[in-house]
């Protein structure tokens, strides 16, 4: 069976990457840092806006909008991907399948993304909300406020969220969403 994904021109998505067999290596200082390196990176010949984010050790859940004519987050993902895991630390690099030896790819990733695209704004504001309080949801933090690799801040600094959201209160978030 063959995976086809929705792809809209100037689309709203929701992405779940996962790193490979779920290494908790993602939120080390120079990763977080690689990481940014690489979105900037291809930002740079790829346009696109990240809407919210959130990186966990072990995987990342992102909104992005592509610009107006083009739907290829496919490529821009493949790129992240691969600018991350051609600079990351060797020892966070894992002995690998054959077939992904054949392929030479290093093993930090799990080969495919799980996307979901936006279909209005209450969808969008699920998938915000689903982002910001992942970590908590993970049992990483007590408040997503404590949690520092998130656009949390950046929408608590915009007026979009008070600093306490999520904190004291039950999030109610739809299932299925996150592919985790």
């Amino acid at each position: 069976m063959r995976y086809r994904r929705a792809k809209i021109n100037g689309g709203t998505y929701f992405f779940t990457v996962v790193t490979y067999q779920r290494r908790k290596i993602l939120c080390e200082p120079d990763n977080i840092a690689l990481l940014r390196e690489a979105f900037r990176y291809v930002m740079g010949n790829h346009p696109f806006t990240i809407d919210a984010i959130v990186i966990l050790p072990d995987h990342l859940h992102s909104i992005w909008t592509l610009p107006e004519n083009d739907s290829d987050f496919s490529t821009r993902w493949r790129l992240i991907k691969s600018e991350f895991s051609r600079r990351c630390d060797s020892k966070y690099k894992q002995k690998s399948s054959l077939s992904r030896q054949r392929k030479n790819e290093q093993a930090i990733w799990q080969r495919r993304f799980w996307e979901h695209c936006i279909r209005d704004d209450k969808d969008l504001i699920q998938h915000i909300d689903y982002i910001h309080y992942n970590p908590v949801k993970h049992g990483l933090v007590k408040s997503p406020k404590d949690w520092q690799y998130s656009s949390f801040h950046r929408f608590v600094k915009n007026g979009l969220l008070t600093l306490n959201w999520g904190e004291n209160e039950e999030i109610y978030l739809i299932e299925g969403i996150g592919f985790e």
